[in-house]
């Protein structure tokens, strides 16, 4: 089992770099859509989307088990929120790679009598409720790194007063209080890169499933936007693993 977790690990970095060519592809042809004498540029971008998107495919086959690994160790981990968050979105994950390989049996002719559409549509719901519960994961890391920042600014004579609230004095502003959370913010985020880069990863990611499931529609060249973003982050914190949120 681990030496399949490994190998599947391994396929991670191909994935990523044929995820961001097909964003990257998706992000040019919508530049390139209202520009006259560019048929045959969109057409060749098209196809190479396609084909990037196929490959991708293959490449997440054995994600499935690599999915049930990562729930089994969240389940182990002492914060109950940690815990709940990483299980829910592992085991979301786990139900979208199961989807995507029945999509991907179906477009190679092994299944013949399953919908493509709703079949699509649930990989989609799965994969935006393991979004969302990566989400809140990120949120729950923002809060307590912010926490552990404001300790050390009171510490340092300069309070926040994100950890106590607001101050007791009637005469401070909204301003001020407004200020001071935004400090705590903005030093927490600089502060722990793993958190920033995770939390911009999937903020980027949720624009594609909520355009899907007509939840916030935005257009094409956005998402290829959002996507590739994603996809250099994720690039970053494989080859970098220093910078990948444990």
């Amino acid at each position: 089992m681990d030496s399949f977790v490994k190998f599947t690990n391994e396929s991670q970095g191909r994935d990523r770099i044929f995820r961001a060519t097909q964003y990257a592809c998706m992000l040019l042809r919508y530049l390139l859509e209202n520009k006259p004498g560019k048929e045959k540029v969109i057409l060749k971008l098209k196809r190479l989307e396609s084909n990037m998107s196929s490959g991708r495919k293959l490449f997440r086959l054995g994600n499935m088990v690599h999915a049930i690994e990562a729930s089994r160790a969240a389940v182990k981990i002492s914060d109950s929120f940690l815990c709940y968050c990483l299980t829910a979105a592992n085991v979301n994950r786990f139900f979208y790679f199961t989807c995507d390989t029945i999509l991907w049996a179906r477009s190679v002719g092994l299944v013949t009598d399953i919908s493509t559409e709703k079949w699509g549509i649930r990989a989609t719901k799965c994969y935006y409720y393991s979004l969302l519960f990566s989400l809140a994961r990120d949120v729950y890391e923002i809060l307590r790194c912010m926490e552990k920042e404001s300790k050390e600014l009171k510490h340092d004579g300069r309070d926040t007063g994100y950890v106590n609230g607001p101050d007791s004095k009637p005469n401070r502003s909204l301003r001020k209080v407004l200020e001071q959370f935004v400090l705590a913010l903005c030093l927490s985020l600089k502060n722990h890169l793993p958190v920033l880069l995770d939390t911009l990863k999937n903020l980027c990611d949720l624009f594609s499933p909520l355009d899907s499931l007509n939840i916030y529609q935005t257009n094409q060249g956005f998402i290829g936007l959002c996507g590739l973003v994603s996809s250099i982050v994720g690039i970053l914190t494989l080859a970098k693993p220093l910078l990948k949120l444990k």
